[in-house]
């Protein structure tokens, strides 16, 4: 998991995208937070939520208070943030 969320993270480095990340252990959760300035508030928070009784492991992203994407599967979470808006022609 870790190894997906790095890769992830220098690609956006590359890119110019992201600067920072912190990895947070939380009693309920592990937060994975990116940076675009390292003084800002998290672009984005890759959480990942633990096994509880006979529920599975639960992965979300959000973007400030707004959850974008909640899956059983760390690609599917990931998903929502490899999107990019694309430009519209006007015509």
């Amino acid at each position: 998991e870790l190894r997906i969320l790095l890769n992830e993270y220098s690609r956006r480095v590359a890119a110019g995208e992201w600067r920072d990340y912190a990895i947070d252990l939380l009693r309920d959760r592990a937060v994975f937070s990116v940076f675009r300035h390292t003084a800002e508030h998290p672009l984005y928070a890759i959480e990942k939520f633990p096994k509880k009784g006979n529920r599975s492991v639960r992965y979300a992203v959000s973007r400030g208070p707004q959850t974008l994407k909640q899956s059983q599967d760390l690609m599917g979470v990931l998903g929502a943030i490899k999107k990019r808006p694309k430009l519209a022609a006007i015509t």
